[in-house]
């Protein structure tokens, strides 16, 4: 047989050159476009976790709105510059609405997600400690800007905090319980299935103690996000006659304590922890929490100038007061992007190393970090007074 002549199965205007430089210039345009669509490394991505819904959304607000503002102020100068090349930070949020399971499933979704490089949060110690192993075990640097609980930090080195713990906010109220108001009876009202509030009545009980006094009812409830009706732990509190009621509570919670102890007569003196610091306290309580005290980061009213800057600053962006948690959010913010600017890098060793070398002056304080990662500074008393927070005194460390 001789031999054929195959034929392309082309039509007759195309040439098999002609069809390959088409394939060629296709390709090179799907790669262009896929490139264009790929993310860029051009920008820095931090995370912040707070609750933005639920019963203490304030806090998450006022923490937003606070770490918000400090990226703003970065990127106003430029970004921060990685590498040799100055880039923009970028901010992403999850709402943990105050839960620890949720808090859990927001921060795998911002590491896995949205790679950030570091992530500010949670509030509420439960949902601190229910992220920390996480960050931990993904060796991604986490700040908590208010959770107290002394085991947060427990995970590992990747977690540090901006606020103080537990075990110095109980001691501050039991000696200005003590001392201050002289004292020599104290009765404690909390939510037995909280860490935060677990841990503050616990150092309240020993400190009082250890200062003369003597608990003489400890009375506990469980889920203060449910619960309406206390009163029959303040029945067997007023018969305990204490002279002084410790509620290491949610403002929610504590308000509606304070207008039920109202109502059944218990009169005496009544003082929390830095879960009372929302505009939602005297809203809820109304005359109720006239009075009372409580023990704090922070206070809009301290004369320093990191202060008076900070609340000008806050009011100007948002048109409110700022409360603690927005000057611990800010605070937070600002170490980890002073330790990205040390760092140079993203690199999570290096931004880890960085935040646990750093000294910052902060607006809640002068911030430097002990071998736990729990920062050094001092803690506020405040008094409601005519519905607002009045400063009291400052404790030092």
């Amino acid at each position: 047989m001789g031999k054929r002549l195959v034929t392309l199965p082309f039509p007759h205007h195309f040439s098999l050159k002609a069809h390959l430089m088409g394939k060629l210039i296709a390709l090179g345009t799907a790669l262009l476009l896929l490139a264009a669509c790929s993310p860029s490394k051009k920008e820095i991505v931090i995370g912040g976790l707070f609750p933005l819904t639920g019963n203490t959304a304030t806090y998450g607000q006022s923490s937003k709105q606070a770490m918000d503002l400090a990226v703003a102020e970065v990127n106003r100068d430029s970004g921060i510059e990685i590498a040799g090349t100055r880039m923009p930070v970028r901010a992403v949020y999850e709402d943990d609405e105050g839960q620890s399971e949720k808090a859990a499933n927001a921060c795998q979704k911002l590491i896995s997600r949205d790679k950030i490089a570091a992530i500010i949060g949670a509030v509420a110690s439960k949902n601190s400690l229910a992220i920390a192993p996480i960050c931990q075990e993904s060796r991604v640097p986490m700040i908590s800007s208010a959770s107290t609980n002394e085991k947060v930090t427990e995970a590992g080195d990747f977690v540090f905090r901006a606020c103080f713990i537990d075990p110095f906010q109980g001691m501050v109220m039991a000696k200005y319980a003590a001392f201050t108001l002289k004292a020599k009876k104290a009765a404690i009202l909390f939510d037995n299935g909280n860490d935060y509030n677990k841990g503050l009545a616990e150092v309240f009980a020993k400190k009082f103690a250890e200062y003369g006094g003597a608990i003489v009812a400890r009375e506990a409830f469980t889920d203060e996000a449910n619960t309406v009706d206390f009163k029959a732990q303040l029945t067997n509190i007023k018969a305990a006659s204490p002279d002084f009621l410790y509620c290491p509570n949610y403002y929610t919670a504590d308000a509606m304590i304070m207008k039920q102890s109202k109502e059944i007569g218990l009169s005496v003196p009544t003082g929390g922890g830095d879960g009372w610091d929302s505009p939602e306290l005297v809203k809820i309580g109304g005359a109720a929490v006239e009075g009372c005290v409580f023990s704090n980061h922070f206070s809009k009213d301290d004369t320093s100038a990191a202060v008076k800057n900070f609340v000008r600053k806050y009011k100007q962006a948002y048109g409110a007061e700022p409360d603690a948690l927005a000057s611990l959010a800010y605070d937070a913010a600002m170490i980890l992007l002073s330790a990205l600017r040390t760092a140079h890098s993203t690199d999570p060793d290096a931004v880890k190393e960085a935040i646990r070398t750093s000294t910052v002056a902060g607006v809640s304080g002068n911030i430097t970090f002990d071998e736990k990662r729990n920062p050094i500074k001092s803690a506020v008393i405040l008094r409601i007074n005519n519905g607002k927070q009045e400063f009291v005194e400052r404790v030092g460390p």
